[in-house]
């Protein structure tokens, strides 16, 4: 399958490792220009030159932090300056703590719609303007399987991603009519460096126990992610929008 995305141009947020990256990748393969960002010079530094062999379109990559609303709009205009236009954008956003709704205080909340919340706010934000002009776009936001069926142990994510989804469906109707949809990518457990980083020397336990509970008994691979995310932003996928796409491996058990 085609996917259209040949000369396209992606900014893919929070694309130094994991899933962001895994996105990046995908999306260069399918001929994309794409724009990388991440906080680590030398991580993204290692993305930039991996991504840059998966495919034959341009590849860049700047050091933002996007809870900075300006460094985020900043790194949109530059991206659509250096490349002419702007047509796929893939929010991102870092993980918050682990606890129950009653194991934080308000300040934390607080912190938790700036980190995981907001990022995709102001990223939307400030590429919509070149989606429209383009006449073409394709919004994906990456938040969580917590906006689907929230878990009792992850209180703050389940609070800050589920804004997203009110967020989307206001930005669906504004945009729909210039042609750019907007959709939520909501993954479950998949194989990251963060995966491994919370659970260190049990990670290899820990991975096992969840996958004797999924359907599919084995928990996401990074590039199963990112072969959604290509495709909700390909031209094959020009009437979905407004959408939550979960990929958990059927851990939340959406039908019936």
């Amino acid at each position: 399958m085609d996917l259209g995305l040949d000369g396209r141009v992606a900014l893919v947020a929070a694309s130094s490792s994991g899933l962001g990256l895994a996105v990046a990748r995908t999306l260069a393969a399918e001929g994309a220009h794409v724009a990388l960002c991440g906080r680590d010079p030398d991580k993204l530094a290692r993305a930039r030159a991996e991504v840059d062999g998966c495919g034959p379109g341009r590849v860049v990559s700047t050091v933002v932090d996007l809870r900075d609303e300006d460094a985020a709009a900043a790194w949109v205009r530059q991206t659509a300056e250096e490349f002419g236009g702007l047509h796929i954008v893939v929010t991102n956003s870092g993980g918050v703590p682990f606890g129950p709704v009653e194991s934080f205080k308000v300040a934390e909340y607080r912190q938790a719609v700036n980190d995981n919340l907001l990022p995709h706010v102001s990223l939307s934000l400030a590429a919509a303007p070149y989606l429209t002009e383009a006449g073409w776009g394709r919004i994906v936001m990456i938040t969580s399987e917590a906006v689907r069926q929230p878990h009792p142990g992850s209180g703050l994510s389940s609070v800050a991603r589920l804004g997203v989804l009110g967020f989307v469906k206001g930005l669906v109707h504004s945009l729909g009519a210039n042609g750019v949809t907007v959709n939520v990518l909501a993954p479950g457990f998949h194989r990251t460096p963060i995966l491994d980083e919370q659970y260190g020397a049990q990670v290899e336990e820990r991975i096992a126990e969840v996958a004797r509970e999924l359907p599919l008994g084995r928990i996401g691979r990074a590039e199963d992610l990112g072969s959604l995310a290509a495709f909700l932003a390909s031209e094959q996928a020009a009437f979905v929008t407004g959408t939550v796409l979960v990929a958990d491996g059927g851990n939340t058990r959406g039908i019936g």
